[in-house]
């Protein structure tokens, strides 16, 4: 009878321990939205650039930034993201960022940034910034003595249109989908400008972007003819772009506030004898916008595993040894150089034996941004741990990727190495083998002793609770609830094992999020954000829903995922038409429909496609 208390007080601590593991690996599953802020150096000095990044994880449905009051706005804003998936576990971020630079020496404050995740709302901290004494910059030129000078007031477009103007000139307007482009926003001018600030920035919205960073405070200006008249040239910014889904995109356009100084005239004789009176006027610039057609990439030749690279790659493969013990590691490096959209290439998938095993890699990049578009490595480092004694091989990976220059897709394969693994020492690692592969000794961790085997003097406690009838259902509770919960993952699992399934089922959810939001945009009057978020919507539910990937979604591919669905001719037409009348307003305004009837057109398409798909 004590033998057997023994044994049962040993299984309850073995299953109270396993419950607790699976308690804490269900409560990791989730991932939280946060917003954080920081400053690449502190303190600054004046006229030295620096960068302001803004980090944020979760789904990221708006981001507005703060005030740089203080500040000049030299770039941005900059978008970068990343997806990884470690152990089952999926995670996203993106980070935005600004380069400005300081005027004043002082101390400055740069508020907080906000973002919407998931219908909540989220802010940064503000970030101090102490600025010092360092080079000479500008200030806006004050009212010039002796002269006489009128109030600042606004000049018209037929006084200064063909004086001072923006161009957004791009190196191709006719890509592939995945092709770099660089757009450069020139300044043109051939009047005195006296102060400027910078408006709004373009959102490049269905591009991947990248801004030059130039490291030159001061702006280089130029000579230029244009239309037959003489201007100063300079480049404002320039932004390395990849179009992520292919049709007609627009780069929105770039805008800037100055203040430009006018000649007046005088019948002064002093006046004119010094040039003059003038007038310090406000006038805005802003782009035209341009259109780029983007190519989808050809289905003809198209190799397996395809990831979406594209440019001119090359590819090099390392193994630093090739003869271990077992539970010895192994480095393994897959490099990948040349210019194109490197900054969005993945991971290659090894084939290994089932003995060897991998963790997830660790990614290195050496890339270079400039005018000539993205250019140099990607380099990803493997470890790799033999727990099995014997001869093995490393396949060759292979790396595909599109030419636009050629047109064609072209696949690299890289070296495959063997490797000669030998019996590790004993306490290695985590486990080790025998000579004929089979486990030895399995070592869990120093802190577990081995079982006592000698005589055990059991204590009687005082009578009570043990021995009762709750003792033992308490005893019991535990193997039940232990066999409750392998039923209930094994469920689990089986209902999410089809993810093109669970996409489905969620996709009517993620769709209602992003129409609760356009509502709140429309009670608002922000036309804009509104049908912002009606398109979101749409076309994050059809993505979903169809199983078709964004990149590759638009309305010709939609119409026919409905028709093999059997979806009825009417319906499909007035997604079209829906999707249509959005697309539209998102660059130009609409009045044939009022925004609720646009609304109530997106709910009840949804609604139909949901009864009848």
């Amino acid at each position: 009878m004590r033998g057997c208390l023994g044994q049962c007080r040993l299984y309850m601590f073995r299953l109270t321990a396993v419950l607790m593991l699976l308690i804490v690996s269900v409560a990791g599953y989730g991932q939280s939205a946060r917003l954080t802020a920081s400053v690449s150096s502190n303190p600054v000095g004046t006229g030295e650039q620096f960068e302001v990044v803004f980090s944020t994880s979760g789904n990221i449905e708006s981001f507005s930034p703060p005030d740089f009051r203080g500040f000049a706005v030299l770039g941005g804003p900059n978008q970068s993201s990343s997806f990884s998936s470690i152990n089952g576990r999926v995670t996203s971020s993106m980070s935005i960022s600004y380069v400005l630079m300081a005027r004043q020496v002082g101390n400055f404050t740069i508020g907080a940034a906000t973002m919407v995740s998931d219908g909540k709302k989220y802010q940064s901290s503000p970030l101090k910034v102490r600025v010092v004494k360092g080079q000479s910059v500008p200030q806006p030129a004050p009212g010039a003595q002796g002269r006489a000078q009128e109030p600042v007031g606004e000049a018209s477009d037929e006084d200064l249109s063909k004086r001072l103007f923006m161009r957004a000139v791009a190196d191709k307007t006719n890509v592939y989908q995945g092709e770099q482009i660089t757009v450069s926003y020139k300044l043109y001018t051939n009047i005195e400008l006296v102060d400027n600030q910078p408006g709004k920035m373009p959102d490049f919205n269905g591009f991947w972007s990248q801004e030059v960073k130039n490291n030159d405070p001061n702006v280089r200006w130029v000579v230029e003819n244009h239309n037959g008249r003489r201007y100063h040239v300079a480049v404002l910014r320039q932004i390395v772009l990849f179009p992520e889904r292919s049709g007609k995109l627009t780069l929105d356009p770039m805008e800037m506030d100055f203040l430009v100084r006018q000649q007046v005239p005088s019948n002064d004789p002093f006046e004119q004898f010094f040039g003059g009176a003038h007038r310090d006027v406000k006038y805005k610039v802003k782009s035209l916008p341009v259109s780029i057609q983007v190519k989808p990439l050809p289905e003809a030749g198209k190799p397996e595993g395809f990831q979406g690279a594209v440019g001119k790659f090359t590819i090099h493969t390392v193994l630093d040894k090739q003869a271990v013990k077992a539970n010895e590691a192994l480095n393994y490096t897959f490099k990948v150089t040349g210019s194109g959209n490197l900054k969005l290439l993945r991971a290659p998938e090894l084939t290994l034996a089932p003995e060897i095993e991998k963790y997830d890699p660790k990614v290195s990049d050496n890339i270079d941004i400039s005018a000539n578009g993205v250019s140099g490595a990607r380099e990803f480092s493997y470890l790799l741990i033999p727990r099995h004694q014997g001869d093995f091989t490393i396949d060759a990976p292979q790396f595909s990727y599109f030419n636009p220059e050629t047109r064609k897709y072209v696949t690299l394969t890289g070296t495959a190495f063997p490797v000669t693994v030998a019996k590790g020492d004993p306490g290695s690692g985590i486990t080790a083998f025998g000579p004929d592969g089979k486990e030895d000794v399995r070592l869990l961790s120093k802190d577990i002793a081995y079982i006592r085997t000698g005589d055990v003097k059991l204590k009687r406690g005082n009578e009570g609770f043990y021995g009762s009838f709750g003792f033992y259902a308490l005893l019991a509770l535990g193997p039940l609830a232990f066999i409750a919960a392998i039923f209930y993952r094994r469920a689990d699992r089986e209902r999410n094992r089809d993810l093109v399934v669970v996409k489905s089922r969620k996709a009517n959810k993620l769709a209602a999020k992003h129409l609760a939001n356009a509502r709140k945009q429309m009670q608002e009057g922000n036309r804009s954000a509104f049908y912002e978020a009606v398109y979101r919507g749409l076309y994050g539910y059809l993505s979903d829903k169809l199983n078709i990937p964004y990149a590759e979604l638009n309305r010709e591919n939609i119409s026919q995922a409905l028709s093999a669905r059997g979806l009825d001719e009417s319906l499909i037409a007035r997604l079209d038409a829906t999707l249509e009348q959005c697309e539209m307003a998102r660059y130009a305004p609409v009045t044939a429909v009022t925004d609720q009837e646009m609304l109530d057109k997106a709910q009840d398409v949804i609604t139909e496609i949901e009864h009848k798909a």
